[in-house]
């Protein structure tokens, strides 16, 4: 029997080795925990969720809410899992990360055909399977990393992802933060809002944009992925640039009717509430600012931080050149890729990337050439992204940008439009899908 090497147990190593073990393929998932652990995680537990706990949208006129629909017909682990764990989230598919985690290791070691070995593999040469799916994520271990640049013979590019702080739920001024979700979308009580005047959110964003922050060593290049930038550099961007963005208070009105200048919106970590996250509030600032500054917005003046925000450096390839159109590397056919390493952002969108890697390994092992999901589902478009040469590679998340357009008709309103796609997808998925047998 043909055994795998799966390295990596995040989302895209959980997704492609439980895939390949249902499909009756014996795999080796290695994981480098408990001995060795990136600058990120701290748990010993699978598929930890390091940045925020929520996989993004869940609504199908979006492209990760049609990308999870997709998934889900196709039986994939990890959205399952997420789906039993969901915590109040509004729109948004929302988990409690430590239950998502223990959930996904507790299946994945179930499994018949998956030996979980731990061990840091810090060369490919290490590996004596004939197949390999290398998902080590965004923060692979220097020496593979660089086992891997050599054999790619590609430069590696760096952007940095940003952590938002935590807040204790029992330290919020109930007396000024109001709970809501945008446009009444999902549950009353996903998210904590703090409401500013024109007058705070000027002062907060003065404070903001002349705060001490870590500055880059001279060796790091630093470029932020869009979706990932500090709300320190979003503030340098312009003085209302944060009231059109993370804090636009758009969809969201306190209960005395007023209307908020910008709003400051805090998602639960969690079903009971002891725990929320600052939405969209990724920061580079130094720990001690961290807590001055958001201890100015209305409603957090006692808050205690759980977790403040931090940066770390995220490193893919340039995968259209590296990897051909089966996602094999061209210097060692042998392995495949998955995962943030690969270009895709996000963690519904490494799900995706693993799914499609151990989706054409088990073509390969059947004798026949992969045919990826067309370009009218997202996970067509996730594939394209990843197998489509372009001048400038950039990561991207799961947009609606990445299907085949869908031409404008007049009188179809733009809701309308968005969720056509949503319907095409699906119709489209489930005839792929069908199609694999």
């Amino acid at each position: 029997m043909t055994t795998v090497a799966v390295v990596g147990a995040g989302l895209a190593g959980s997704e492609a080795a439980a895939l390949l073990a249902r499909r009756g393929v014996r795999v080796r998932l290695y994981e480098q925990k408990p001995g060795a652990r990136s600058p990120a995680h701290v748990a010993d537990t699978f598929a930890e969720l390091v940045c925020s706990n929520t996989f993004r949208s869940d609504e199908l006129d979006t492209g990760p809410g049609i990308l999870k629909a997709e998934l889900r017909r196709a039986g994939s682990l990890v959205v399952a899992a997420a789906d039993a764990t969901r915590v109040p989230g509004g729109s948004a598919l929302a988990v409690d990360r430590v239950r998502f985690s223990l959930l996904i290791t507790e299946q994945i070691r179930a499994l018949p055909g998956v030996e979980v070995i731990h061990r840091q593999i810090a060369s490919l040469a290490e590996l004596d399977e004939p197949h390999v799916i290398l998902a080590t994520g965004p923060l692979t271990a220097d020496a593979l990393a660089a086992d891997l640049g050599a054999r790619v013979g590609q430069r590696h590019l760096a952007f940095y992802d940003a952590i938002a702080p935590i807040v204790e739920g029992d330290s919020l001024d109930l007396e000024r933060v109001f709970f809501a979700s945008r446009y009444g979308k999902g549950e009353p009580d996903a998210y904590a809002n703090c409401p500013l005047t024109e007058d705070q959110y000027h002062a907060f964003v003065a404070t903001l944009t002349e705060a001490d922050r870590l500055t880059p060593r001279p060796f790091e290049d630093e470029r932020y992925f869009e979706g990932c930038q500090p709300v320190e550099e979003i503030a340098r961007g312009g003085v209302e640039s944060l009231a059109h963005g993370p804090m636009r208070p758009v969809g969201l009105t306190p209960p005395d009717g007023s209307r908020p200048y910008a709003v400051v919106q805090l998602r639960r970590e969690d079903a009971a509430g002891h725990a929320f996250n600052l939405v969209g509030f990724q920061t580079r600032l130094r720990h001690p600012d961290q807590v001055r500054i958001f201890r100015t917005i209305p409603g957090l003046e006692g808050a205690r931080f759980l977790r403040l925000g931090s940066i770390h450096r995220n490193t893919f390839v340039d995968h259209p050149v590296v990897a051909d159109d089966q996602l094999r590397l061209k210097a060692d056919p042998r392995v495949r890729l998955a995962g943030q390493i690969t270009g895709v952002e996000g963690y519904i969108e490494s799900t995706a990337s693993g799914y499609l890697s151990a989706m054409a390994l088990l073509a390969e092992l059947a004798g026949r050439p992969f045919v990826p999901p067309p370009g009218t589902t997202a996970l067509g478009g996730i594939y394209r992204h990843i197998t489509t040469p372009v001048k400038r590679f950039q990561p991207t998340n799961a947009h609606l940008g990445l299907l085949d357009d869908i031409p404008w008709r007049r009188g179809v309103k733009k809701p309308q439009r968005r969720l056509e796609f949503g319907d095409r997808a699906i119709a489209a998925f489930e005839a792929w899908i069908t199609s694999q047998g």
